[in-house]
């Protein structure tokens, strides 16, 4: 029979590194945004308004599930709202409990979490990829355990499948893809030797754990210099707000041996990186950016196409592009991937109450006034602005 052990201090995990680290092998679609080490690194830094939950599932002796929970209190028109959510913030695609079997994992922290003390108002799952590797895991365990939800669209993400060969894909695109990235190619071998570098160490484990700073600063250094040095946004790899989360991380991900780091130089100078998390084949494009101080155009493009080119001859699986911007990435992917966001309200919270009346309000103007299907309904406003 299973149990639940619920851990609410970040230091505490440290106790559970080896059970986590094997079962991430084997979760389905496990990226290192589901690791113990990205979790810390992001604790570190946005604990702030937040209240650890991490649900360790047992099986006798055994842990047989985590599910990284947290509760965040977040201001709404309709005051302070308790959501109980994953700590992840959209830094990624998708998220999800570290498990092989994510719906009896899943059932079992629902049951647990009803039956806890009720410090929130509500349940709000984001970033579940529905149709992907959870494969319907979280709507099953939502419905076994008879918690009630509402289904809404995240956001939507790019992909490459990187199971086929280069021909094959290059043939695949648009003729006007197609030409972009062959004339790109021309245009930058015509400004100087050109040479793509790909730094991906296998981790601490393998005496490989090198973070390599000095590829690191020249992304760094490309982003301060191109638009993202001018962005107010605060996630790019250069912003004041971000830039030590984004060190922590690369270091913690080198050790690891989950660091992608692909720059492209053009005539001995480094002109774009595409800077990535790569675990059991699977590719988050993170951050990407080109040196606008060189002359030559398309070296973005270049080094997109030889990344992508090389990923397929390392036997990588997918490429994630990253959501949002899906007009400038429609040369290279290969599929939209969607994520959803689960919401249950608390039948005793006049907040949840007052909120979910909110969302069936906008549902039926939406279906009076607009031509959206369900599914194409996207909340936003959320990520990392602390808004619902």
């Amino acid at each position: 029979m299973s149990d639940v052990i619920e851990l609410n201090e970040i230091d505490a995990l440290a106790d559970y590194r080896a059970d986590w680290l094997r079962l991430l092998r084997v979760t389905p679609g496990g990226t290192f945004f589901r690791s113990l080490e990205w979790l810390q690194v992001y604790w570190q830094h946005f604990a702030a308004d937040q209240r650890l939950r991490v649900l360790m599932i047992r099986d006798g002796e055994q842990v047989t599930g985590i599910v990284p929970l947290c509760v965040r209190s977040i201001k709404s028109k309709f005051g302070v709202c308790r959501i109980l959510t994953f700590p992840f913030d959209d830094w990624g695609s998708f998220y999800g409990p570290v498990s092989a079997n994510q719906t009896t994992t899943l059932r079992t922290a629902l049951n647990y979490i009803q039956h806890a003390r009720r410090d929130w108002d509500l349940i709000d799952l984001r970033c579940v990829d529905s149709g992907g590797f959870d494969r319907g895991a979280t709507e099953q365990a939502l419905k076994s355990e008879s918690v009630s939800f509402e289904r809404l669209l995240w956001c939507q993400t790019a992909c490459v499948d990187l199971q086929q060969n280069w021909d094959q894909y290059l043939e695949s695109r648009s003729t006007r893809a197609r030409k972009t990235y062959l004339c790109s190619e021309k245009r930058v071998q015509q400004e100087g030797d050109v040479r793509y570098l790909r730094y991906r160490p296998r981790g601490s484990g393998s005496e490989e754990g090198d973070p390599r700073w000095d590829l690191y600063d020249q992304c760094e250094e490309i982003a301060r210099q191109s638009w993202q040095g001018r962005s107010t946004t605060g996630t790019t790899l250069s912003h004041a707000s971000v830039a030590p989360f984004f060190r922590d991380a690369h270091e913690r991900a080198a050790q690891a041996g989950t660091v992608d780091l692909n720059m492209l130089y053009v005539a001995g100078r480094p002109a774009a990186f595409n800077y990535n998390y790569v675990y059991e084949g699977l590719v988050y494009s993170l951050r990407m950016g080109f040196d606008p101080r060189i002359s030559v155009k398309g070296a973005g493009c270049v080094l997109m196409g030889r990344m992508i080119r090389d990923s397929m001859q390392r036997g990588d699986r997918i490429l994630d592009i990253g959501p949002g911007s899906l007009e400038a990435k429609q040369n290279w992917y290969t599929s939209i991937e969607n994520s959803y966001r689960y919401v249950h309200y608390s039948a005793t919270s006049v907040t949840a109450k007052l909120m979910q009346l909110s969302h069936q309000f906008a549902d039926w103007y939406r279906d009076r006034f607009s031509n959206e299907s369900t599914d194409e309904r996207t909340v936003t406003g959320y990520s990392r602005a602390h808004h619902i």
